[in-house]
């Protein structure tokens, strides 16, 4: 019975006008992207295109428009809807998803892993081993989406090492710094220092974040890297830069000095004495 099937839609206009119609309906109708290229494979054969010609123009393999042409009955538009949007294919439940969720915030290292940041793939085999369901990479993919979750590149912090009374502390003695700058310029100077590094290799920092936020992430130094430091006067925005190879206090303390010598050397250009800059920094 295919086979003769597969014969007489070898014949131009083979479908007849009811059928065709209703074909041309539900195009207009379904919503499934799949259903509507199908129906196409139908209308476009029954206009005499051939195989090659239906693949090219919709993009498909010549195999699908084969099978579809032979196999698709066009009196019954459910034969040639995808079984699975019934919903049969779905696995995940309402306490997986919630699992799934409750996991994706958290580290890997809080699960026992020693990897920085959840891939899906990493995802989907550690939710097997929580629930027992696998999952494609796909379908959680898209749970992950439908959750408002993102992928997105995570933001490298400090915080975890920084000391709040400390930092409270140093944010008053600023604002009086400032204040003396204003009343006695030629008394201090204050520099924002910095210091920067760039990786020899390109370390990928996606991570898995809910939208409208974007994660933090250890900013620890790594082995090869170019360091660069440097500062900025708070007075005139006077720039001062130098690299080194490796970010140890030993080089941290040479370029300070060798900061200071220029520093030294512009102040004493501009008319000052030596001993002043020196009390200065003293009494600093």
């Amino acid at each position: 019975m295919d086979s003769l099937f597969g014969i007489i839609m070898l014949a131009l206009n083979f479908l007849d006008q009811k059928t065709k119609k209703e074909l041309q309906k539900a195009l207009k109708t379904e919503e499934h992207a799949v259903t509507r290229e199908r129906i196409l494979i139908l209308l476009l054969r029954n206009e005499g295109k051939t195989y090659d010609e239906i693949s090219g123009l919709l993009g498909c393999c010549k195999r699908q428009v084969w099978y579809w042409c032979n196999h698709g009955n066009p009196k019954d538009i459910e034969s040639l809807r995808d079984k699975r949007k019934k919903g049969n294919h779905r696995k995940a439940t309402e306490e997986y998803i919630e699992k799934l969720t409750e996991i994706i915030v958290k580290e890997p290292e809080e699960c026992g892993y020693e990897f920085g940041r959840w891939t899906v793939a990493r995802l989907a085999t550690h939710m097997e081993k929580e629930t027992g369901i696998l999952l494609g990479n796909t379908q959680l993919r898209n749970i992950l989406k439908k959750k408002k979750f993102v992928y997105i590149w995570a933001k490298y912090s400090l915080e975890h090492k920084q000391d709040e009374e400390e930092r409270e502390k140093f944010k008053e003695k600023f604002e009086e710094y400032k204040k003396l700058i204003k009343e006695k310029p030629e008394s201090m100077q204050i520099w924002f220092w910095d210091e920067s590094g760039f990786s020899l290799r390109v370390i990928r920092r996606k991570q898995w974040t809910k939208k409208g936020k974007r994660k933090k992430v250890r900013g620890d130094r790594r082995k090869g890297r170019v360091n660069v430091m440097g500062g900025v006067r708070y007075s005139d925005k006077k720039r001062w830069v130098d690299f080194i190879t490796t970010g140890n206090s030993q080089n941290f303390k040479s370029v300070l000095l060798t900061f200071y010598k220029d520093i030294q050397r512009e102040w004493i250009e501009q008319g000052n004495k030596k001993k002043t800059l020196t009390r200065m920094v003293r009494r600093l």
